[in-house]
C-alpha cells in the first residue's frame, strides 16, 4: 500500500488513491451501461445501488463518518433543488401550453414556413421552434421528425439526409430550451443560473447554426422545383384547428419566457409569467380553474386525435371526421391523428418527477464521490499539465463524449463530468456557466450520435433511418463541440469568475489556486 493512500488526514480518514478513483468510475459505468444497453431499465435504481455501494467505500475504507456523508449527500441534493423545482413548473406549463393552444399553434404555424426550394432548412427550423417550444428532443423526433421525414421522401430528398436535419433542429431546440430537462440539469450539476446558462450557450450555439444554415441552404438547391406534399401538411393543420383554439396570440407566453431571459429575470419567476399568460388566455377559452390544476398535475391528454387514432374502421373514422366537420382520407386522418395525438400528450408536474428524481438519486451519489475524494484524485490526473482554457474545455468535451459511449445515458454525461470537473472550474477562475456550457455543447449534443446509446436508439427507431447513416447529415450535433474548442482557444466567448461573484475580462490562462494543479 502508498504512502498516498495511507497517509491520515483529519478525524484518521484515508486519502482515495487514483487506482481506487479509476476503479469506482469503471463500476459506475458497467452498471449503467448494464442497465441501459442490456436490460433497457432506467437508471434511477442502479445509480441509487451505486450510491449506496460508494457510502460504503467511504464509511468502511476511507473511515470518513456517517454524518459527514450524510451532510455531502444532502449538500449535493440541495445544490439541485431549484432545477427540480423548475423542472415542476416546467411540467406544469406545458400541460397549460397544449390545452391553451400555445404549442399547436407554433406549430400550426411552422408549417406554413415549408419550402420545396429549401426542404433541409425549414425541416430544421420546424423541428427547432417545437423542441424549443416542448423542452423535448424525443417528442419533436417522433412527431414532427416524422412528419418530416414523410414529405422529405416525396421530395426525394435521401432519408438520412432528412433524418439529420430534424436530429439537427430538435437537439438545437431541446439544448436552448428553458424547458428542457437536460438545460436545467447542466447548471444544477456546475452551480449555474438557468437564464445565464442559456445566455452562454449562445456564445458556441449560434455560430454553429450559422455555419449549418448555410450548408442545408446549399444541400437544399439541389430540391428546387420538387413538389411539396400539401396536401398532408394541410391534414395536420387541419387536425389541430379541429383540436385546439389557433391563432396568433400562441406566440405572447413563448415570447414573454423569452422576454424574462433578457431581462435577467430568474427562471421560476419567467415560467410563472409564462403560466399565468396562458391561463389569461384559456379563461377567455373557457377553461375553468380545476381544468388548470388538472393539467398541471398530470398533463395535456389528447382528445380528437387520439379518439380518430384509436379507430380501425375507415367508417368510423370518416363519421368523426364528419362530425369534427373535417374532409380528409380515411388513412391519412388516422396516420396525422396519431402523430399529434403522440405530440400534444405532454405536460404535468408528476411526468416531470422521472427527472427530478433521477437527479436527486444521481446528486446523492455525486457527493459520495466528492466528500470521498475520488473525482478530485481523477481529475488531477486529467488535468495534469492544462494551462489554458481552451484545454480545460477540450478535456471537459472529451470527458462528455466518453461518458456518452460507456454509459450509453445522455444524462450520465452530463452528470459524471459535471461532478468531476466543478472544483477544477472553480480553481481555475472559470464562471460557473463555462462548465454547464460545454456539458451540454458535447453531453447533450453527441449523445444521439453513438450507435448503442438510448437517445440514439430512439431517434434511428422513430425516424426509420440508421445512426451511422444520419450522423453525417446531424451537422449540428457534432458540429458544436468542435467549434466550442476552437472558440475557446481563440478567447472568444469566456467567462471568468469576478472577486464579487460577478464577471470579470481576462486571458485564457487558468489560474493556479490548486495545490496539485500544473498551470
Amino acid at each position: 500500500m502508498s504512502s498516498e493512500e495511507t497517509r491520515v488526514e483529519k478525524h484518521g480518514e484515508r486519502q482515495a488513491s487514483l487506482g481506487l478513483a479509476v476503479a469506482i468510475i469503471v463500476l459506475i459505468t458497467a452498471v449503467i451501461s448494464l442497465a441501459t444497453l442490456k436490460y433497457g431499465v432506467d437508471v434511477h435504481v442502479p445509480i441509487t445501488m451505486l450510491a449506496v455501494v460508494i457510502a460504503i467505500i467511504d464509511y468502511v475504507y476511507l473511515n470518513i463518518n456517517y454524518e459527514e456523508l450524510q451532510k455531502s449527500a444532502l449538500d449535493s441534493i440541495m445544490a439541485a433543488m431549484p432545477s427540480c423545482m423548475i423542472l415542476m413548473l416546467v411540467g406544469i406549463l406545458i400541460g397549460i401550453w397544449m390545452k391553451t393552444g400555445v404549442i399547436p399553434g407554433l406549430i400550426y404555424y411552422g408549417l406554413n414556413i415549408l419550402s420545396p426550394a429549401y426542404f433541409p432548412l425549414p425541416a430544421m427550423i420546424i423541428c427547432a421552434i417545437i423542441a424549443l417550444s416542448t423542452g423535448s428532443s424525443w417528442s419533436t423526433e417522433a412527431t414532427i421528425g416524422v412528419a418530416m421525414m414523410g414529405i422529405g421522401s416525396g421530395l426525394g430528398v435521401p432519408p438520412a439526409m432528412t433524418a439529420g436535419c430534424v436530429v439537427s433542429g430538435a437537439y438545437f431546440g431541446d439544448k436552448m430550451s428553458p424547458l428542457s430537462d437536460t438545460t436545467n440539469l447542466a447548471p444544477a450539476v456546475a452551480g449555474n443560473n438557468l437564464f445565464d446558462h442559456i445566455r452562454a450557450m449562445c456564445w458556441t450555439t449560434i455560430p454553429t447554426l450559422a455555419v449549418v444554415i448555410c450548408v442545408l441552404v446549399y444541400w437544399g438547391n439541389q430540391f428546387a422545383g420538387h413538389a411539396l406534399d400539401a396536401q398532408r401538411i394541410g391534414a395536420i393543420q387541419e387536425m389541430i384547428r379541429a383540436e385546439f383554439p389557433i391563432n396568433w396570440l400562441c406566440v405572447l407566453p413563448p415570447a414573454l419566457v423569452i422576454l424574462a431571459s433578457i431581462l435577467k429575470i430568474p427562471a421560476m419567476p419567467g415560467i410563472c409569467v409564462g403560466i399565468l399568460a396562458s391561463m389569461i388566455m384559456g379563461a377567455f377559452q373557457g377553461v375553468t380553474i380545476g381544468d388548470f390544476w388538472n393539467l398541471g398535475q398530470w398533463g395535456y391528454k389528447a382528445q380528437l386525435s387520439a379518439q380518430i387514432a384509436s379507430l380501425t374502421d375507415n367508417a368510423a373514422i370518416m363519421e368523426a371526421l364528419a362530425r369534427a366537420d373535417l374532409s380528409m382520407p380515411a388513412e391519412m386522418a388516422k396516420d396525422v391523428s396519431a402523430m399529434i395525438s403522440r405530440l400534444v400528450g405532454r405536460g404535468g408536474m408528476q411526468p416531470m418527477m422521472w427527472s427530478v428524481s433521477l437527479a436527486i438519486a444521481a446528486m446523492a451519489m455525486g457527493g459520495f464521490l466528492e466528500r470521498g475524494g475520488m473525482l478530485r484524485v481523477l481529475l488531477d490526473s486529467i488535468t495534469r499539465g492544462v494551462r489554458r482554457a481552451g484545454g480545460l474545455i477540450a478535456v471537459t468535451i472529451s470527458s462528455c463524449f466518453v461518458s456518452n459511449v460507456l454509459t450509453g445515458s445522455q444524462y450520465m454525461s452530463i452528470i459524471i463530468p459535471g461532478r468531476m470537473f466543478k472544483r477544477k472550474y472553480e480553481e481555475s477562475g472559470l464562471a460557473p456557466r463555462m462548465l454547464s456550457r460545454t456539458l451540454e455543447d458535447c453531453g447533450t449534443l453527441t449523445s444521439v450520435l453513438i450507435p448503442w446509446n438510448v437517445c440514439s436508439g430512439f431517434a434511428a427507431g422513430v425516424l426509420g433511418v440508421a445512426t451511422l447513416d444520419f450522423v453525417p447529415y446531424a451537422i449540428f450535433n457534432w458540429l458544436n463541440p468542435i467549434i466550442a474548442i476552437i472558440l475557446t482557444y481563440m478567447g472568444i466567448g469566456l467567462f471568468w469568475r469576478g472577486k464579487d461573484g460577478g464577471l470579470e475580462k481576462r486571458g485564457s490562462s487558468l489560474l493556479d489556486t490548486s495545490a496539485t494543479a500544473n498551470a
